[in-house]
């Protein structure tokens, strides 16, 4: 059985610094198994609230060595390639700084880290997995404009090809990879690493600031949203249903930050909207448990018929609260577990129909369905078995 796991991924964090936290609960139960992991992530990232010390830290048993980077401001700088480079040319001090590893798992965003964590595998001879969260370049393409044949992306294009080639085992959170590599001929399995929820943490739950709470009616149906407010999460769509639901007792609750958010706040005023800012982790489900439906949604994009797997859905479940899920791909988790109800991607008429529906629906039923999901994920997605189906693909 391999001992040493490495980890690479640039925007890996902590409950302590911020996101992503994926790797940090995957590893967390990886070191329960008697493995040794070394999570190698950067000094900065705009997902982090707090920002590490380049060099080793350990948290919670897990080895972190923060490899220092360029603070590159917010998300949609300039800087922010240039840090892409600055990583992946720091990975080659990885020998001199940390002991051999058995296996190597590169975990990155943009595809910039695949040749050097390559070449440290081969250096090692330690096998060497890709696992890809958000298929890169396809995302700058289809979210954020960018032409196929930009020299950028084209380049993005030739590492990712090469990681799918090269690399031993690929795994994904995303539940229909396998088609994407059947779609670029890649003539290779995948295997499926869903997101998850740590049961742990979610049982020490904190109690919502009491800014935050009175804020939020309570004698009102609460359509709520919490997360990211972004290009991909189409909340503009959701908002826009507000106005094909002719009902005073509907409110609209959006609580987190993004670059959309501003513009949203300016066109969107309107008394049966709530804009909120973002809340620590711990808090989540205290504000879930206000919410008489969570709200999720995407854009009507061809990428998502690959799959989703975004860490919100996953609260939502655990909270026991129905889900409208505005979607348009495959393996609709929500369909699955059948703890809501699903509409069709940006369609804001569609939307509201769901929003009528679950607000005429009884509370008996909203609540089976709530139910319904909160038993799904717990049974089938703890970072403590999703850690153990890890291994066994590690094992191959």
């Amino acid at each position: 059985m391999p001992k040493h796991i490495w980890i690479i991924n640039e925007y890996a964090g902590s409950p302590y610094y911020g996101m992503e936290f994926r790797h940090y609960y995957l590893a967390r139960e990886l070191t329960k198994l008697g493995y040794k992991v070394t999570i190698i992530s950067s000094s900065y990232s705009h997902l982090f609230k707090e920002f590490p010390k380049p060099g080793k830290e350990n948290i919670d048993g897990i080895d972190y060595l923060w490899l220092k980077t360029l603070n590159y401001g917010n998300a949609h700088s300039k800087k922010r390639v240039l840090k892409w480079f600055i990583f992946s040319f720091k990975l080659f001090e990885l020998p001199f700084k940390l002991t051999k590893p058995d296996v190597i798992i590169v975990s990155p965003m943009a595809t910039t880290s695949v040749y050097p964590a390559w070449l440290l595998a081969k250096y090692y001879k330690a096998k060497f997995i890709f696992e890809v969260k958000d298929i890169w370049p396809q995302t700058l393409v289809e979210i954020g404009g960018y032409s196929h044949k930009h020299i950028f992306i084209k380049f993005l294009k030739k590492l990712e090809i090469f990681a799918l080639k090269k690399s031993d085992l690929i795994i994904s959170n995303l539940i229909n990879y396998q088609q994407y590599l059947i779609d670029n001929n890649i003539n290779k399995q995948s295997y499926w690493i869903s997101n998850g929820i740590d049961l742990d943490e979610l049982q020490q739950i904190e109690p919502l600031d009491d800014k935050i709470r009175t804020q939020i009616p309570n004698n009102k149906f609460i359509i709520g949203y919490t997360g990211t407010i972004g290009a991909a999460n189409a909340i503009d769509t959701f908002l826009e249903a507000h106005k094909y639901i002719d009902n005073d007792d509907i409110i609209f609750v959006i609580v987190g930050d993004g670059q959309e958010k501003p513009k949203l706040i300016n066109y969107y005023k309107n008394d049966k909207i709530i804009f909120l800012d973002s809340i620590p982790k711990k808090q989540i489900q205290s504000l879930l448990r206000l919410f008489d439906v969570c709200y999720i949604g995407w854009r009507n994009i061809n990428i998502y018929k690959y799959g989703i797997s975004a860490n919100k859905i996953f609260d939502y479940m655990y909270s026991g609260k129905p889900i409208l899920h505005s979607y348009n791909g495959e393996n609709d988790l929500v369909k699955i577990a059948n703890c809501g109800i699903t509409v069709p991607a940006e369609d804001p008429k569609a939307i509201a129909r769901g929003i009528i529906e679950l607000y005429n629906m009884s509370a008996e039923l909203r609540n089976k369905l709530g139910n319904n999901g909160k038993n799904y994920v717990i049974n089938n997605f703890s970072y403590q078995k999703l850690a153990n189906e890890l291994v066994n693909i590690i094992s191959k």
